[in-house]
C-alpha cells in the first residue's frame, strides 16, 4: 500500500504558476505509474499528467506546454509544475499511483481567478 498526500494548491491569478507536490508514504521507485487528475463539480475526474516508471509522460492536450510532471525518487515525491494558469484549470487536483493497486490522495484545491 501507499498513502499519498498532496500540497501546494491555492488561489492564483490567471497567467500565474503553482507547483503541486505529492508525497508518498514509501519509495516511489517501484511504483508503476504516478500521475495527477483533476475534477470540477458535476464533471468526471480527468487525467492531467502521468509518468511511468521508465520516465515516459503523457499530458492532457489542454495543459501541454504549460504543465510539467516530475519525480524525485530520493524524496518519494511527485510534482506538477503548472505555468500560465487559466481559469479553466480551476479544480481539485488529485495525486494517483498504480502499484499492485490504485491509490489516491485527498486532493488539493487550485483556483485560478483574478
Amino acid at each position: 500500500q501507499v498513502q499519498l498526500v498532496e500540497s501546494g494548491g491555492g488561489l492564483v491569478q490567471p497567467g500565474g504558476s503553482l507547483r503541486l507536490s505529492c508525497a508518498a508514504s514509501r519509495s516511489i521507485f517501484g511504483i508503476d505509474v504516478m500521475g495527477w487528475y483533476r475534477q470540477t463539480p458535476g464533471k468526471q475526474r480527468e487525467l492531467v499528467a502521468l509518468m511511468a516508471r521508465g520516465g515516459s509522460t503523457n499530458y492532457l492536450d489542454s495543459v501541454k506546454g504549460r504543465f510539467t510532471i516530475s519525480r524525485d525518487n530520493a524524496k518519494n515525491t511527485v510534482y506538477l509544475q503548472m505555468n500560465s494558469l487559466k481559469p479553466e484549470d480551476t479544480a481539485v487536483y488529485y495525486c494517483h499511483a498504480v502499484s499492485k493497486g490504485t491509490y489516491w490522495g485527498q486532493g488539493t484545491q487550485v483556483t485560478v481567478s483574478s
